[in-house]
């Protein structure tokens, strides 16, 4: 009754938004291009369907983290562990910052202090890279004058155990050179739980467990930028940026296990250390010929991912005594080194036409050792994985009779190979290379009013850890495994976009090739089932998405409702049904007097019918209270999912292992944030561009 009490309100405050925006329409520009919704803190703009956050005025500065920032955005789902993040029906996007492509890690190291705006493209171009269908550019801030600007932080956070995170960011500049550098020490508990009931017919099998995983994580993250103005139009920037991670956390499991007359209930207790660390630099320079009005951009990057993980298994049968059952020893590393090149050229006519290419290597290694104490036996396994993209693009912009055109085609090829010390040939070996064509064409109707047509093809790799070998150990029937098999997930999408003022209607539909899912792998002879990722066979989706902005005098909110319809198969999983569903999201935001900012924030999607899969309903609601005082001091009080609902369901057929999956996520949180700022910082020249893989570095 709550949440409908909830959702209620929500459409409540839109449609009185929308009452109030026709009262005042007369008053808000009519300006296609670039639709300012609050005119005074300007936090949404909508275009075509892209929209554009602005941070800096808006409660959002508040957030501690970026990724917990981004998790307040229309359509933006981040995973429980803060790994992934999804658009809602676009999926995996691709991340920049200031047009430099990045990774989680780059984002976890990225102060949000430094974020002038962020904008959900919908539809990138030829320009980016073919990864992904959709593209979240995060644009930094700087000052506009010589000098310095320091920004202390701390937030101490209340979920199910204490966090803090504690915050240093300093920009100096003077003439033509600039600096900066930001530091962050976190101390994290995290807390994880899993319910999960499967059966296996065929083997007759019933099986469930319960897992619970608690975790003290310590996170060192820095980063420095070095920038030299060599005149109006050149520069030269240096960047490096790291993140530290070790984590000590045991897990413990119950497990009821019955195989056709034997049943065993087992508890395993799992003791843990692991570290993840990430660091990545990169070195580019932008030379610009006036005479012949071109642009030539050239960069160098290179990134590394280290991770380790040692583990000791006990298991106690029927409740007799633990025994130690496994020593777990896993390390997994990658470095990628990348090159490219990106010239632009403009015409007279305000065409542009631009061109540009890309190398990429990448090195990983994993190593698995593990002494099983039931058998007396040591596995020792060493596997390398090796991979090479090279790729080139060409695009033309401008306008002809008032219709506004982006064409362009990139081309990319892989070459990739993995083998095991011991293989003689390689156990992988592909060498493909295809051809990603994009075009979006607007045709205005009158100032107010635009239609506009896009295609795009796409593709979506797997991030190089996940195409390692590696085993989560649960218990004795059930572990987790990365797939080293897996394919690349071609996408081809069409849709139109009709604006109006600000706001639009999206209709998309998309079909994709080898998607990634969950499946299952039972072994007969180990009694052993295993939950990895493996390439389904197609996956098809058709969307309608409402962006509903309004603003009056004091309150802003943002209203997004999509309604989708999609269809995920495979020959070897149950088709259940394909239903339609609706995601919606609304945020208010209050400017109260005496300089208070409210915000009032509410997501949800109804229960999901996709084919082999099938998900429960969702609704999530947010508030934040916060204020400036004497200029330098700002203070936040959040309190996020105020009603305490994380639960995840999921259930589907694969490979005849039927399977409910519930998952509790820890994100009831009461949090205080304080933040102290001094110094002046003057005009700013840094740019920057990153250009490797560095989202798939993980």
């Amino acid at each position: 009754m709550i949440k409908i009490i909830i959702i209620i309100i929500c459409l409540l405050v839109s449609a009185f938004g929308y009452a109030q925006n026709e009262t005042l329409k007369d008053s808000i520009p009519n300006k296609l291009e670039e639709v300012v919704i609050d005119a005074k803190s300007k936090t949404f703009i909508n275009k075509n369907g892209n929209l554009k956050i602005d941070v800096p005025n808006s409660i959002y500065n508040s957030i501690p983290n970026t990724m917990d920032l981004l998790s307040k955005l229309p359509k933006i789902i981040i995973s429980s562990d803060k790994e992934n993040i999804s658009i809602v029906g676009k999926g995996t996007p691709l991340i920049y910052i200031d047009n430099q492509k990045v990774g989680i890690n780059d984002l976890n190291a990225l102060a949000v202090d430094d974020i002038k705006n962020i904008e959900i493209i919908q539809n990138p171009s030829a320009k980016y890279e073919a990864e992904g269908r959709a593209v979240i550019l995060v644009t930094r801030k700087f000052s506009k004058k010589d000098g310095f600007r320091t920004i202390l932080s701390e937030t101490a956070s209340f979920k199910k155990d204490f966090n803090n995170y504690i915050g240093f960011n300093s920009s100096f500049k003077k003439g033509k050179l600039e600096w900066k550098a930001n530091f962050n020490y976190n101390q994290l508990q995290p807390w994880e739980y899993q319910s999960v009931d499967y059966a296996i017919p065929n083997a007759s099998i019933v099986s469930n467990y319960n897992v619970e995983a608690f975790t003290k994580r310590k996170q060192f993250v820095f980063g420095g930028s070095l920038f030299y103005k060599i005149n109006e139009d050149d520069y030269l920037s240096f960047t490096v940026s790291s993140k530290l991670q070790s984590d000590t956390f045991y897990i413990n499991a119950n497990t009821y296990n019955k195989k056709e007359d034997v049943t065993n209930n087992v508890l395993t207790f799992t003791d843990n250390a692991s570290n993840k660390d990430f660091s990545n630099s990169f070195l580019n320079y932008l030379k610009k010929i006036k005479s012949i009005e071109t642009q030539v951009f050239a960069g160098i990057q290179y990134s590394n991912f280290d991770q380790g993980v040692f583990s000791e298994v006990q298991n106690n049968y029927n409740d007799t005594e633990f025994g130690l059952t496994q020593i777990r020893d896993q390390k997994f590393k990658v470095g990628v080194f990348l090159g490219r090149i990106d010239i632009e050229k403009k015409f007279k006519n305000e065409m542009i036409f631009e061109v540009g290419g890309l190398y990429s290597s990448a090195n990983s290694k994993s190593d698995f050792d593990i002494f099983d104490y039931e058998t007396n036996q040591n596995i020792l396994s060493h596997y390398d994985f090796k991979e090479q993209n090279l790729a080139g693009y060409s695009q033309l912009s401008g306008k002809i009779n008032k219709i506004d055109f982006t064409v362009g085609l990139r081309v990319e090829n892989t070459n990739a190979n993995g083998r095991y010390k011991t293989d003689v040939t390689p156990l992988i070996e592909k060498n493909y290379t295809d051809f990603f064509p994009k075009a979006e064409f607007t045709f205005p109707i009158d100032s107010t009013k635009s239609i506009s047509l896009n295609y795009s093809k796409s593709i979506s790799r797997p991030n190089y850890s996940s195409l390692s070998q590696g085993t989560t150990y649960i218990n004795p029937y059930f572990v987790y495994a990365r797939n080293i098999n897996l394919d690349p997930t071609i996408s081809n999408e069409i849709s139109s976009v009709f604006q109006y003022n600000d706001k639009s209607l999206k209709l998309s539909f998309y079909q994709n090739t080898n998607p990634v899912y969950s499946s299952f792998t039972y072994d007969k002879e180990q009694n052993i089932l295993t939950f990895k990722d493996e390439n389904f066979d197609r996956e098809s989706g058709f969307s309608a998405d409402f962006t509903l902005p309004f603003s009056y005098e004091f309150w802003t909110m943002t209203n997004s409702l999509v309604f989708i319809l999609e269809k995920i198969e495979d020959d070897s999983a149950l088709f259940l049904s394909s239903k339609p569903y609706l995601y919606y999201y609304s945020s208010n935001e209050f400017k109260l007097p005496k300089g208070y900012t409210l915000s009032v924030s509410c997501w949800g999607l109804t229960k999901q019918h996709i084919g082999a899969f099938e998900k429960n309903e969702r609704f999530v609601i947010d508030m934040a209270l916060s204020k400036t005082f004497f200029k330098n001091w700002n203070c936040t009080l959040s309190f996020n999912n105020v009603f305490n609902n994380n639960v995840i369901e999921e259930q589907f057929v694969v490979n005849n292992v039927n399977s409910q999956a519930r998952y509790l996520i820890d994100s009831h949180e009461i949090s205080i944030a304080i933040k102290y700022s001094f110094g002046k910082m003057k005009d700013t020249e840094f740019k920057g561009k990153n250009i490797n893989d560095s989202d798939r570095i993980r």
